[in-house]
């Protein structure tokens, strides 16, 4: 049953008793709960009791603490809460989420309907969960994990388009997980059972660049002893992978541009088009505009490419997620006994700028995992310049501040309570203690 058809049938639903209101959400396709203006939950279906593997009655437990472990709504959190932003805007709002699920923290579409009553009065709030294709999709890509906002965003953005076969632009700095993103957006796409195809553009010559893509029939140039498909007929189907789209020369721009208008070509020494069925992903850690007002990147070119741009957040704008990433990428490092991070290891990574991003920390605890005697990966066993750095960033808070980060950390270390009561203790509102949790990479 869909749930826009209910919500336009529905009775006034704020008159419910919470028998009718469970035998309602019972009958929703799906996982659902219903949640009142106090966050609570008042009814929830078997399939959301399923995705989330509660255990006991969820009836009368707030929906924050359910789906996320928090002790405040999520908007109190550092996250964008719907309940919050269905009940201001008195509209339907969509927003991408981390939640508890009974395959671990994963990525899911909180959909969020804010139900009326016959006065206008919104009361009750019906929450519809679904998992993303490309959730299941980032559980394979140890770079593909995070909670940061910028993070979240970002992901939220692939969860928007992947459906879709609109052209994708990826920009973000070396290192960053472009290939990971592309991935992820094939897998998640109607594409996913067809070729996904990458080309390295940065790494062809010129004059190879255009028998790679397009292919070459037979005798088009000296050596061409057979018919070599290319790499858009490869993809047929597909999707089409263009990194360093940034470094194309000009004169193969042209032949791409009149790819992706016309959906046709021709192989080297050929005369008869080809029909080119693909999705296309594009991704590079170029400036494009700049190339573009240099003249370059063709501007044509640019906008064809650009239908859909999505920046990927450097490491060091989220780093908050770095104890998390390290934690995934080690677990794929050490196989059955992954290392784990002491604290002023952990202090250490969590300071330092990563240049090379995501490839760069995987490349610093492979070595690290090399350089531990014991499970435990020290701050001796991180290289002498990750240390030094982190030194060095150190010395540029004051005492004070130094003083205060230590102290936080010691009792967040030392409370055994609930995140509420470490608010209470330490004198500052829970918003507070989320927000410093993060800054200093302990939550």
């Amino acid at each position: 049953m869909d749930l826009a058809e209910r919500r336009t049938s529905a009775p006034d639903t704020a008159s419910c008793l919470p028998q009718e209101l469970q035998s309602l959400v019972a009958q929703l396709h799906g996982a659902h709960i219903v949640i009142d203006a106090d966050y609570r939950i008042v009814a929830a279906n078997a399939a959301y009791r399923e995705t989330f593997a509660v255990t006991g009655d969820i009836v009368g437990r707030h929906c924050y603490e359910v789906s996320h472990g928090y002790a405040v709504p999520c908007d109190q959190a550092g996250e964008s809460c719907p309940r919050r932003r269905a009940a201001e805007s008195r509209h339907y709002q969509r927003v991408l989420h981390v939640h508890h699920t009974s395959r671990g923290e994963e990525y899911v579409q909180v959909h969020m309907y804010p139900l009326q009553t016959e006065r206008g009065d919104v009361t009750l709030f019906v929450e519809h969960v679904t998992a993303l294709p490309v959730a299941r999709a980032t559980r394979t890509a140890a770079g593909l994990t995070g909670r940061a906002p910028a993070f979240v965003a970002m992901m939220e953005q692939v969860a928007r388009v992947a459906p879709t076969d609109t052209a994708v632009l990826l920009l973000g700095e070396t290192g960053t997980g472009k290939e990971m993103v592309a991935r992820a957006i094939h897998e998640a796409s109607t594409r996913a059972h067809a070729p996904f195809v990458p080309v390295d553009c940065s790494g062809l010559a010129e004059t190879l660049v255009e028998s790679e893509l397009f292919g070459h029939e037979k005798g088009a140039f000296t050596g061409a002893l057979a018919r070599k498909t290319g790499l858009v007929e490869a993809a047929a189907g597909g999707t089409l992978f263009l990194d360093e789209v940034g470094d194309i020369p000009l004169g193969l721009q042209v032949k791409l541009l009149r790819l992706l208008e016309t959906g046709t070509f021709r192989r080297v020494g050929g005369i008869e088009p080809q029909h080119a069925t693909f999705r296309l992903i594009a991704a590079t850690h170029r400036d494009l505009t700049q190339r573009v007002r240099d003249e370059q990147f063709r501007a044509d070119l640019y906008y064809r490419l650009a239908a859909f741009p999505i920046r990927l957040p450097a490491l060091r704008d989220r780093r908050a997620d770095i104890p998390l990433l390290a934690d995934s990428l080690l677990s794929r490092l050490g196989g059955e006994h992954p290392h784990r991070l002491a604290p002023d290891a952990i202090e250490c990574l969590t300071r330092y700028d990563y240049p090379g991003n995501v490839r760069e920390l995987r490349n610093i605890l492979e070595r690290a995992s090399l350089m531990a005697d014991g499970a435990m990966i020290e701050r001796s066993d991180l290289p002498p310049e990750i240390c030094a750095a982190a030194c060095r960033s150190m010395a540029t808070g004051t005492p004070l501040e130094d003083a205060g980060r230590r102290a936080f950390a010691r009792a967040v270390a030392d409370h055994t309570g609930t995140r509420r009561e470490l608010a209470a203790a330490l004198g500052i509102s829970e918003r507070t203690l989320y927000r410093k949790l993060r800054e200093y990479g302990l939550d």
